[in-house]
């Protein structure tokens, strides 16, 4: 498998803002994970939700913070849906569709972006990542923004361990993140 290095313009692509006008598509697509729910706006991927998440919820949320029509299936949801199926089949390494991050802001909006940057195959502890994001002594604030990371996957929360080496929560499950690290040979058997 070949992975290419998160650089300053694939972190470009996320968004500072949503688009002012459209509609937010949504899909879903069967992973070895379980399914997963997929949203996309105009200015990128918004959400992915996992088969832990009920979808009635996911869909509330997304119509209370962006207060757009949801598309069922909608085309914008195609190239993530594309994306996320290379990744799943170990041929895609570094993801590059826009992210729209747009209801994110602050501390946890460093800590996503950081998180972003965190290469395929490798982890971070969770005081490391608040470190990158500004705030050495904030572990425990970006844990919070792991644990309410709007794109799982795609802004990779599953490699932010413990500094014990240890898995700590996941909103899909330890036993997801678990399998996400085995996929990116991070852990073996």
């Amino acid at each position: 498998m070949t992975t290419t290095a998160i650089t300053p313009t694939a972190a470009a692509r996320i968004r500072p803002r949503r688009a002012p006008d459209g509609e937010v598509h949504v899909g879903y697509l069967a992973t070895p994970i379980g399914r997963l729910l997929v949203a996309a706006t105009p200015a990128g991927l918004v959400r992915v939700g996992f088969e832990t998440e009920a979808p009635e919820s996911v869909l509330a949320e997304l119509r209370a913070g962006i207060g757009r029509r949801i598309v069922d299936d909608g085309t914008l949801v195609d190239a993530p849906r594309a994306e996320l199926e290379a990744y799943f089949a170990g041929t895609l390494g570094e993801f590059t569709m826009p992210l729209d991050l747009s209801g994110t802001s602050g501390f946890r909006r460093a800590v996503l972006d950081e998180m972003f940057r965190i290469p395929y195959g490798t982890t971070i502890s969770y005081a490391e990542l608040a470190r990158r994001a500004g705030n050495g002594r904030a572990a425990r604030a970006a844990g919070h923004a792991c644990a309410t990371n709007p794109i799982p996957i795609v802004v990779p929360c599953h490699r932010v361990i413990g500094s014990d080496g240890g898995l700590h929560g996941y909103g899909g499950g330890l036993h997801v993140k678990q399998g996400l690290l085995r996929l990116e040979g991070v852990i073996v058997a």
